[in-house]
Order: C-alpha cells, then structure tokens, then sequence
C-alpha cells in the first residue's frame, strides 16, 4: 500500500511540524515513511529540509520549482522514496497552495502515475487562524484560508495543544458546518494527539479528486496573493573571538526583523530562523505574525563559535523593501554579536510578479 498526500495550509499552520511527527509515528506504528520538503527557491538547502534531517526524518527535498508544476520530477522522487521502502510520503506545497488539489493531484492523475495511490488532500490549519476566519476578522487573510478548506478532503486542526478538549470540539463542529464536504480532525504534534488519527486516515482513504467550486480568478483571492512577498537566505556567521549565544542571536535577529518590516508597515505571516553548528547542535526561531510572540521550539544548548544560517519570510511587504529591511537588520544584528558573514544564497519574489 504506497499512497502519497499533501499538506496545505496557511503559512505557519504547522505543517513542517505535523509532517515531522506523523513521519516519526507513522514509521513506529506502521511502515516506513518520508517527507518531501518544496520551495520556488533554486539550488538551496530549505530550512525545513535540513530541520528534518537535523530530526532525524526521512527526509528528501525538490527546489526550484512548484510540485504543481514539475510532475515527472515528483514522480521520480516519490517512486525513489517507494523503491527505498517507504509506503507513505507526504509533501507541503510552497506559497499558500491554493489550486494544489487541482494541480497536484489531477496533474499527476493526468499524467496516468502508477505504483502509489492518492491519499486525501490534507489542509491544516491553527488555532488562531480559524478563531479570525470563524469571527470574520481574518481580512484578506480570510479570502485565502477559505478557498484552502473549501479544497480539502481533510481538514486538521493543528497546535491543538493550545485548546482545552470543549475549545477543540467547538472548532471542530464549526468546520463540520462551514465545510461538510470534509472530514475533520485534531491534532498535537508536541503532545502526540490524534497522529494515529492522522495516520489512519492518509493509510486507508482515497482523495477525492473532486473539483471545488472556487473562482480562482477572483479579485479578492488575487489581491491577497499578490500582496505578499517570499525571501530566503542562506549564509553562514562566524564569531570573531571568545563564543556567543546563537538563541539569543536568533530571538534577537527575529525581533529586529518583525520591528523593521512593521515600521515600514509591512505583515509577517511567517519567518522562519534556523542555524546549526559543526557537530549538529541547532536553534530554531519562528515569527507568525507581528502581533504574536516569537517561538524557540529549540534552542542551542552549547555556546557557538560557527553556524549556518537558514532564514525564510513571507511577509506582506513589497519585494525590494523586503529585500532591503532584512538585509540591514542581518547586518546590523551580526555585528551587534561581533559576528563576520558569509553569504551563501539569497532569492526572493513577489508572489504577484
């Protein structure tokens, strides 16, 4: 039984998280399984990939372009990941994936694949999220997250962590309503909670393959898309004596970087902030929002002397201003550890371009 399935969701919903873990419990209660990490970025390591390697997940990446886009290349790399044993392989989807189950899975269903079947497409989404979209304070963000629920199969409730059980089920029972063409259900990665779930469901379901009734030319869809921007950047910073604290480099560098793109009235729905060292010590940072608290789901537990540096934003801003903002404050923060920097890569786009 080797079946496939996306993760969607809006940007920070969680889905590098739920992928990690359902791939630690899928392949300790069932079979072997792995991960695809994808991002527009060409020839890079992305940050999510390497976290997972860093997990130790079974982990493999395609860059460059969208998996909507490069059937045979997502073939090639699922059927490697079957011919190595695996039966279950997941993949997230970069941007907002909304036309994913259009594109990905009737494009491979075009393309007459063979070998592995279609789990359901899966959308996550988080706590705060459906609390703005179910009041209807979500803004434009709103337009985006309903076309992505309106095209699942399965809709997961992620970070349910953050809910006590009579908060969970209220979510749940909204979704049933709003969007009851899916299935829903909740999970933790931190806690382990509905994972088995999870992993029943991509194990013995089959997608849809239905077609929602989504105006994807609609204005305001248009415009919230257009109004974001991606950034990645890839370098490596050195001390120039004595060591330094590489959390407090990352806590510090992500809220220089929320101050700088708020004050030049910009959004950052999501920032990622991951570093490593030599010997394979890390730190994590996460920024989803302006608004909200950045997160160390993982800090260094050695002082640093070299580490790499993965960063990557999406953030409601234009692409030169985006551009310009991190670049000064990486500098600025760097030398502010005494820190000397390598640039390996940077791209960045406006998702209108």
């Amino acid at each position: 039984m080797k079946k496939f399935a996306v993760f969607s969701g809006f940007l920070g919903a969680g889905k590098t998280t739920a992928m990690m873990a359902l791939i630690d419990y899928y392949s300790a209660h069932y079979a072997k399984a792995a991960m695809i990490s994808n991002d527009l970025g060409t020839g890079v390591t992305l940050a999510d990939h390497r976290l997972a390697q860093l997990r130790g997940c079974e982990a493999f990446q395609i860059t460059g372009e969208c998996i909507c886009f490069c059937h045979d290349v997502l073939i090639e790399r699922l059927n490697a990941c079957f011919d190595d044993g695996c039966e279950l392989v997941v993949s997230d989807i970069p941007g907002f994936g909304v036309g994913a189950q259009e594109h990905v899975y009737h494009g491979l269903s075009e393309n007459r694949f063979d070998g592995f079947s279609l789990a359901p497409f899966t959308v996550l989404i988080e706590p705060r999220n459906l609390a703005l979209l179910r009041s209807g304070q979500a803004g434009e963000m709103g337009t985006i997250l309903d076309a992505q629920l309106r095209e699942a199969d399965l809709i997961v409730l992620s970070k349910c962590e953050l809910l006590d059980a009579g908060e969970r089920d209220a979510a749940l029972q909204w979704l049933a309503e709003r969007y009851p063409r899916t299935e829903q259900l909740a999970i933790s990665a931190a806690t382990g909670l509905g994972l088995d779930a999870l992993s029943r469901a991509l194990r013995e379901e089959a997608a849809s393959l239905r077609r929602p009734e989504i105006d994807y030319d609609d204005a305001d869809l248009q415009n919230a898309m257009d109004s974001l921007s991606e950034y990645y950047l890839q370098y490596r910073a050195v001390v120039c004596c004595n060591s330094f604290d590489g959390s407090a480099y990352l806590l510090t560098l992500a809220e220089a970087l929320r101050s700088a793109i708020q004050d030049a009235g910009g959004e950052i729905p999501h920032l990622k902030l991951l570093a490593w060292g030599p010997e394979g010590d890390y730190g994590k940072a996460d920024l989803l929002g302006t608004d909200r608290p950045i997160e160390l789901p993982h800090r260094f537990t050695e002082p640093c002397t070299d580490l790499a540096v993965i960063l990557n934003a999406s953030a409601v801003c234009p692409d030169e201003t985006l551009d310009r903002l991190i670049g000064e404050t990486v500098k600025a923060v760097s030398e502010r550890f005494q820190l000397e920097l390598t640039l390996f890569r940077k791209d960045h786009f406006g998702l209108g371009e």
